[in-house]
């Protein structure tokens, strides 16, 4: 799943952006209601809908084109809506599923209200009261249901970053990126990398912020690097808004995220693992080429990287979970790094 807030998503500017933003998620809003609305009064007319929504009718007709599209489901067995808007009145039949109270599974309500909770702890939350109702209420409705979410500890990583340099902790990484985004300001970033192990310092356009995967990312133009980059915020170790202007160039194309972050090349080397039963969780939290089962638990995946540090680094993790079977080079220099950390502590 990937969700955008703010920022420039295409050509334009972060204006332009932040506009298509607002009116998307007006439409959102709209989409969801309309159907209720009409379904409560029976027959509509075009003109009395869009007064009421604040929409002209031409802008009233593409939403109801594009929810023609859309299959509403009952659980059992299937069950269509039927929508029409011909003669200039609006009419919805066939829509009992959507007044059948909804019943919510004991795990779709621990998801539900786990996902809610974590969204509760981000730091600079807006309308955080708003959100608090809601999972009360969703308790409420959930009766036993909820029970089992009471026992998941959520926490929100907000670690003590130096922020427009004043005090560790003096803003979130996020809501100082959040303004930047807003305001169109260049930031200055202190970012750790970790297939090198190392901090970098770098100016940096913003364009948007992004979740990906569960992760937040800063979108924007790296002059370090001339291109267009994604931070992760839980790798930026210090941050500063400065006085110029976030100058995007125009050829600067956002990075499509909707099939993940990962992509593969072919000059990757593809560093291939055999991994024990208790090393199985490889293939589940990195993006494999391939998966092979062995028998009796244990894998060959094949990883493929740009850099092969951080694949020593994963294999010594490992210990005795899994091995790097092939390139040799790499296998040999999971041994050389071994050897080298068991000096440092006399075992050599």
């Amino acid at each position: 799943m990937t969700a955008r807030t703010g920022g420039r998503a295409a050509k334009g500017g972060a204006g332009g952006a932040a506009k298509q933003a607002a009116a998307s998620t007006g439409r959102l809003a709209r989409l969801l209601a309309l159907v209720p609305y009409v379904v409560s009064r029976d027959t509509v007319a075009l003109e009395e809908a869009a007064a009421a929504f604040g929409v002209s009718e031409k802008q009233l007709i593409d939403d109801l084109n594009l929810l023609w599209c859309v299959e509403l489901r009952a659980p059992d067995p299937y069950c269509p809506i039927d929508l029409s808007y011909e003669g200039g009145e609006i009419t919805v039949a066939e829509a009992e599923s959507i007044a059948r109270p909804l019943r919510l599974k004991v795990d779709e309500a621990s998801a539900l209200l786990v996902a809610l909770r974590m969204l509760a702890e981000i730091p600079d939350l807006h309308d955080r009261d708003a959100l608090s109702r809601v999972i009360a209420k969703l308790e409420g409705a959930a009766g036993a249901a909820a029970a089992p979410s009471a026992q998941v500890a959520v926490e929100v990583d907000a670690r003590d970053v130096a922020v427009g340099g004043g005090a560790p902790g003096a803003r979130t990484v996020l809501g100082t990126l959040r303004d930047a985004v807003a305001a169109g300001r260049r930031v200055h970033l202190a970012y750790y990398v970790p297939a090198r192990d190392e901090n970098t310092e770098r100016d940096v356009d913003p364009m948007r912020l992004l979740v990906v995967e569960g992760n937040t990312y800063l979108e924007g133009w790296c002059r370090r690097a001339e291109a267009v980059r994604l931070f992760k915020l839980d790798r930026v170790t210090a941050l500063a808004v400065l006085d110029e202007p976030a100058e995007v160039p125009d050829h600067a194309e956002p990075i499509d995220v909707d099939a993940g972050l990962f992509r593969p090349s072919p000059q990757d080397v593809r560093v291939t693992l055999e991994l024990t039963p208790r090393g199985r969780w490889v293939a589940d939290y990195y993006p494999c080429e391939s998966v092979e089962e062995l028998g009796e638990g244990r894998l060959r995946v094949v990883l493929p990287t740009p850099d092969t540090r951080w694949v020593r680094g994963l294999a010594l993790r490992l210990g005795d979970q899994g091995r790097v079977v092939a390139p040799a080079s790499v296998a040999e220099g999971v041994r050389d790094d071994a050897a080298r950390a068991l000096a440092r502590y006399g075992l050599g």
